[in-house]
């Protein structure tokens, strides 16, 4: 049930044929983890929040630097030095005050992210390096949770939604993240973001939208971006979207899957 005040807060939601007060009552019962309280991660966390999000964590080991703040925007200046999801866990509270948080101020790795991830419905992955990313899907996949992921490079990005513990209408799997992108590139082939830059306003513009993912895999309406990916030429302002399908030979969720676990990720 909708109180008086959340009738009031999210009536602009509630007025949508899409959404209605079933949809904003599946957001209030949603359990959203953010990975990453970063560039991706900020406004993922914000727009959950002022959506109704009933319940989100945010995973994050970082402290607030002064050089986060050209992008990072749920951080401001006087949170420097402080923990991320501390900093994050108070705008949300200064936000949306009926939003439980859950902070876990740690790094994922092969022990503990398939607990953290078996403890939500939604995950939202803003993270910034590419072990983690991989992390992630492999743990959603055991995990059985959808998973909204993004990226981003110095003026592009890429979007798209796994569902990859799920078959699609025509009866195949659908398709994993290493059916996307089958390993990571080489080590220093990518320059991180310190080394290459990035403009702050385009990590805002894939966080969107990864917020609008995750409430849409909650609501549920529209056509999701599984076996799907979007990509951002921000220097163009040009939107592609691309199909994928399932890989029977990924490592993962192929015929003959290799990866059994996630102690892969442990070496």
């Amino acid at each position: 049930m909708l109180t008086p005040e959340e009738l009031e807060r999210y009536a602009r939601h509630i007025v949508l044929r899409e959404v209605g007060g079933p949809g904003q009552a599946a957001l209030k019962a949603a359990r959203v983890l953010v990975v990453g309280a970063g560039g991706l991660g900020a406004p993922v966390l914000l727009y959950l929040a002022a959506a109704g999000a009933g319940t989100i964590g945010i995973v994050d080991d970082d402290e607030v630097s002064l050089s986060n703040l050209q992008r990072q925007v749920i951080h401001a200046t006087p949170d420097i030095g402080k923990a991320k999801v501390e900093s994050a866990a108070a705008a949300i509270r200064r936000l949306n005050p009926d939003v439980a948080l859950e902070t876990h101020a740690t790094r994922l790795n092969a022990k503990n992210a398939l607990d953290l991830i078996a403890r939500y419905d939604v995950v939202a992955d803003g993270s910034d390096n590419f072990a983690t990313r991989y992390l992630v899907s492999d743990a959603c996949y055991f995990a059985k949770k959808p998973l909204v992921t993004a990226a981003v490079g110095t003026f592009d990005g890429t979007l798209t939604t796994i569902r990859a513990h799920e078959r699609a209408a025509n009866g195949e799997p659908n398709p994993s993240y290493r059916c996307l992108f089958p390993e990571p590139p080489p080590a220093g082939m990518v320059p991180a973001c310190a080394e290459a830059g990035i403009l702050g306003a385009l990590p805002g513009i894939l966080g969107s939208m990864m917020a609008f993912e995750v409430i849409r895999e909650i609501v549920g309406f529209g056509e999701n971006l599984v076996g799907r990916l979007v990509m951002l030429d921000a220097r163009a302002m040009r939107f592609e979207t691309v199909g994928y399908r399932w890989n029977p030979d990924n490592p993962l969720s192929g015929k003959t899957p290799t990866i059994k676990d996630l102690s892969i990720h442990a070496r």
